[in-house]
């Protein structure tokens, strides 16, 4: 369903803004960016993860993945194994930002 601009300012008083939603489950420095890496790879483990995204830290790291979890667009599985090992993947919900993240990409190209 195509939206106008002017649709969008219609929008602005309700209670249950769906672009407030959107911004709510993905925005903020992190997420968009774990979301992008888990794209790019079918299965990330939290190390690497950690490392593609070198400057953040262990907690905030884990802190969005858990919300990025508790929201169903990422999927945790912990193998029970020594070391321990644990591998996240984008769920379907979770890959239905593909179009989004490589329009942002494609923006993100023509400005740089």
């Amino acid at each position: 369903m195509e939206m106008k601009v002017t649709e969008i300012k219609l929008m602005e008083n309700c209670k249950s803004c769906p672009v407030e939603f959107a911004i709510n489950t993905i925005g903020g420095k992190w997420k968009i960016l774990i979301v992008y890496q888990l794209l790019q790879n079918d299965k990330i483990r939290f190390n690497e993860l950690q490392r593609a995204l070198s400057t953040v830290t262990h907690r905030t790291l884990t802190r969005q993945l858990r919300e990025l979890e508790a929201d169903g667009l990422i999927h945790r599985v912990a193998y029970a194994e020594m070391p321990p090992r644990v591998e996240y993947f984008l769920t379907d919900k979770g890959k239905t930002l593909t179009p989004i993240l490589l329009q942002l990409q494609e923006w993100g190209l023509q400005h740089m």
